[in-house]
């Protein structure tokens, strides 16, 4: 045998031994169990959105007096139970409180036929979530009871506007302006809203992963990802300072953040009656630019095990909570939870290891936060609500059991990538995995984008159809029903 031939087998040799040896799978990822007592919040309202259909259905073929008479009667019993609960000293648990929500269900299917009575609705919605804000201030949101309803409310109604907004033949306006908090610190303006330094922005994104930051929760949200504002007193300009998975906390222009690909985002501000806010109009602006200072002086990398203790390492929430606390003022008065134990074996697959913890929808039912604004884009709405029906079913199926499988032969190719991405990230580059993400958990992230986009593509059919069939677009407990279809499909 030739020299030659016993080197090329020689390498031969090496390198499938390499390849065994990179097969071998991760030690010590055991699965974590979450104990807090918590529950996920359940709506078991299956057979009320099947008659809101129904009456949307039988609203559109209502005279026009008769469809009047009914607004006009919902709209005064609306009223009325708005004034009730303004006016006294309610619990979260006030029969005033449930008797909105249901009189506001009601109504949707009504003026998603007369569509003139939007706007009406839309202010309705907007009176009842700072009435929410305003009582909650005196409520334990801690007590189980309490945070129900807050969501219930603050949720459910941002949901019933959407299944209205999703049925108008125009395009409704993108903006939305919630309640005008005074902010004395410098400003900027972003999708046309004013926004001050300090604002906390909660967004949606487009990808896979942000719709399963934004479900796999206790209390399934509507976002995926905060951002604080930071805007320079001397020179006006405005910056954004968010963690982001492919490198860490990072500071953005105003340009780059709208760049990035949203389907929503909320503007909120800390109170001005605050007492820290009282003793310092200007914590806000402070907050931001600390952590912007910080954020320039060191690298932060993303914490994947979304431990908001630890601040060596910070995932988006984090960013927002470290800056405030700092200066005093403790954002997420309630403490995220998740304890659906399908939900933590998937999330823990992606490297969280943190089930009680600080998830970006939740800062909505902060008391010390107003809402000011929120954006939806008009286009994509509906891709926001068939992105959440898929996750929605995902996660239900993860509950029964299934996990997140991957393609092992890849494994060995994977980690020499991995090996190569961590060259770059010792220089300051971006690698194609993120940093501190392993080559199991780039797979596994892989597979289940991929069971995702099949599933949503099935579900984006259905929905089609649907439309073509019935002339209006399916609500949203259709398309969970079109996603269970699809998922079942091989």
């Amino acid at each position: 045998m030739s020299i030659i031939k016993k080197r090329i087998l020689q390498f031969l040799a090496f390198l499938i031994i390499l390849y065994l040896v990179l097969l071998i799978p991760d030690f010590g990822d055991t699965k974590p169990i979450f104990k807090g007592g918590a529950k996920p919040f359940t709506w078991a309202k299956d057979q009320l959105w099947k008659q809101l259909e129904n009456d949307f259905v039988k609203a559109k073929q209502l005279t026009p007096y008769q469809l009047d008479s009914a607004i006009a009667f919902l709209k005064l019993k609306a009223a009325g139970s708005f004034f009730y609960a303004s006016m006294n000293d309610i619990t979260a648990t006030d029969s005033s409180l449930i008797t909105i929500e249901n009189n506001f269900f009601a109504l949707a299917p009504l003026i998603a036929v007369k569509q003139n009575e939007l706007q009406w609705y839309v202010d309705h919605y907007n009176k009842v979530r700072n009435l929410v804000k305003f009582k909650s201030r005196q409520w334990d949101v801690n007590k189980p009871a309490v945070r129900n309803s807050i969501y219930s409310l603050l949720y459910g109604m941002r949901a019933a506007v959407e299944e209205v907004l999703l049925q108008s033949d125009t395009a409704f306006p993108a903006a939305m302006l919630v309640k005008e908090e005074k902010s004395v610190t410098p400003s900027t303006k972003i999708f046309g809203i004013e926004v001050h330094s300090g604002d906390l922005l909660i967004s949606r994104g487009g990808a896979e992963v942000s719709a399963l930051i934004s479900r796999g929760n206790d209390y399934p949200g509507n976002f995926s990802h905060v951002a604080l504002l930071y805007v320079d007193e001397k020179t006006n300009k405005p910056f954004l300072i968010e963690a982001h998975i492919e490198k860490g906390v990072a500071v953005s222009s105003v340009e780059q953040y709208e760049s990035d690909k949203k389907l929503r985002f909320m503007v909120m501000r800390p109170r001005t009656g605050l007492p820290a806010m009282i003793a310092d109009p200007m914590l806000p602006q402070k907050a931001a630019k600390e952590i912007y200072n910080e954020s320039q002086a060191r690298h932060i990398p993303y914490d994947f095990k979304m431990n908001f203790r630890d601040t060596t390492e910070m995932f988006c929430s984090e960013v927002a909570s470290y800056a405030y606390r700092k200066k005093g003022l403790q954002l997420w008065q309630t403490s995220s939870t998740i304890s659906s134990h399908g939900i933590i074996n998937w999330l823990h697959d992606f490297g969280v290891e943190n089930f009680v913890t600080q998830m970006p929808s939740d800062l909505e039912y902060d008391p010390q936060l107003s809402i000011v604004a929120e954006w939806r884009d008009p286009e994509t709405l509906f891709k926001d609500h068939i992105d959440n029906a898929v996750i929605d079913v995902m996660l239900e199926q993860a509950n029964n059991g299934v996990s997140i499988q991957y393609n092992s032969c890849q494994l060995p190719i994977v980690r020499v990538i991995k090996g190569y991405c961590v060259i770059k990230n010792l220089f300051g580059k971006t690698g194609m995995i993120p940093e501190g993400m392993s080559a199991t958990k780039a797979l596994k992230n892989q597979s289940f984008v991929a069971v995702h986009v099949k599933i949503k593509t099935k579900t984006t059919q259905m929905a089609s159809a649907f439309i073509h069939k019935n002339h209006y677009k399916p609500p949203y407990w259709q398309l969970v029903k079109f996603a269970e279809a699809a998922a079942k499909e091989k």
